[in-house]
Parts: C-alpha cells; sequence; structure tokens
C-alpha cells in the first residue's frame, strides 16, 4: 500500500471516528429528556407522601431515596451537554451554530447545579418539613434557585434563537415549533397561580425536553 493510500485511509477512519463520537453526543440530547421524565415520573408513582400538587419535583431529591432525583438531576444535565456539544459540531459555522449549543449547554449546567445544590425541606416534603416555604434559605437552596433559572431560562432562549435560523432558511414549520416551545414555556411558568406551581413546572420540564429532544433527533436523521 502506498503512502497515499496509507494517509487517505487514516483520514477517513478520523472522518468516521468523529462521525460516530457527534451521533453518540447528539443521542445523549435526544435521552437526556425522556430519562428525567421517566424517573421523575416513577418517583410520584412510587415515593410514599408525595404530592407532585402540592410538591415541586426538586424536592424529590429530599429524604431516604433523593439521591435517585439528584443523581437524575445530574445525569440529565450531563446528556444535555453532550448534546450541546454535537449540535456544536454538526452546526459549527451555521447561523445559530455558536449561541444555539452554548445555551444549550447552560440549560446542562444549570440541570447539574440544581442536582448537586438540593432544596430546603418544605411542603410538607419530606416527612416532618414545614407544610409551607421555610422561614430561612440556605445557601445550598439558593444555589438550586439559580441552577433552575438557569435550566428554563436558557432554553427557551435556545429556541427563539433557532427559531430565528430557521425561518430565514424557509423552514417555516420547525420555526413556528420552537417559537411555540419558547411560548407554551413562558405562559406555563407565568401564570399566576400558585398553587399549581409544581404541577406546572412539571409540565414546563416535558415541553422544554420535548424541544431538546426533537432538536437533537432531528441532527441524527440528516
Amino acid at each position: 500500500m502506498t503512502t497515499d493510500a496509507m494517509s487517505a485511509g487514516s483520514s477517513v477512519a478520523g472522518v468516521d471516528s468523529r462521525r460516530t463520537t457527534t451521533r453518540a453526543l447528539l443521542t445523549g440530547g435526544v435521552v437526556a429528556g425522556p430519562l428525567f421524565v421517566v424517573v421523575a415520573a416513577a418517583q410520584v408513582l412510587t415515593r410514599d407522601g408525595y404530592d407532585l400538587s402540592r410538591q415541586p419535583l426538586s424536592l424529590l431529591a429530599l429524604g431516604d431515596l433523593g439521591w435517585i432525583q439528584i443523581a437524575n438531576f445530574v445525569l440529565t444535565g450531563l446528556l444535555a451537554l453532550a448534546g450541546a456539544v454535537g449540535l456544536r459540531r454538526v452546526l459549527r459555522g451555521e447561523p445559530g451554530g455558536t449561541w444555539g449549543p452554548a445555551l444549550i449547554a447552560v440549560h446542562g449546567l444549570g440541570l447539574i447545579i440544581g442536582g448537586v445544590l438540593v432544596s430546603d425541606p418544605s411542603m410538607g416534603w419530606p416527612a416532618g418539613a414545614p407544610e409551607g416555604t421555610p422561614d430561612t434559605v440556605s445557601w445550598h437552596a439558593v444555589g438550586h434557585g439559580v441552577g433552575a433559572a438557569l435550566a428554563f431560562g436558557s432554553l427557551p432562549i435556545a429556541c427563539l434563537v433557532f427559531a430565528r435560523t430557521w425561518w430565514r432558511a424557509g423552514q417555516r414549520g420547525w420555526a413556528g415549533f420552537s417559537v411555540g416551545s419558547a411560548l407554551a414555556v413562558v405562559a406555563i411558568l407565568a401564570w399566576p397561580d400558585q398553587d399549581t406551581l409544581s404541577v406546572r413546572m412539571a409540565l414546563a420540564c416535558v415541553v422544554v425536553f420535548g424541544w431538546l429532544t426533537t432538536l437533537c433527533g432531528r441532527q441524527l436523521a440528516n
């Protein structure tokens, strides 16, 4: 085999390896949302005393089995970060190819922060916790709030970044889907009814994760 042939073969192998890695990263972005929703739903249905109508999903990180939700937050965040890297690889040099993946990376980081820094006991969870909100807030609960703000704030903006890109490319259906997802999250979270906040936050999770799964899945299919 000539030197040129060996070099060409090495280049092809390198391209194939990069493509495989990129697809694996995008698959992480696809899996992130369904993983979070399934694990959280299983806990909502099986953990004695937990009531989603009163208690946010974040409170599942407390109690004897709290490590499950902590791991759920962290692993989902890592998978979202993987998806962001995969999207950056695929979209490098294209409109939206910088800020879109960057905002998704912020989303993943926010989830990891929200998992590592847990909320304070409240709303009657876990057993013996205050029935309402605590009188004082710990530093880790503040950090959890920051993580949640990053996670829920960055992805709707990413939706709008990609919507703008797709609209300019004439892909009006995809643009409308992204705008609709962003508006749905804002409307769900801004609805002025504190009694349904925990349910609405869970619903917002479904929307943002559904968008991320669809986005990464679209790139995998291309």
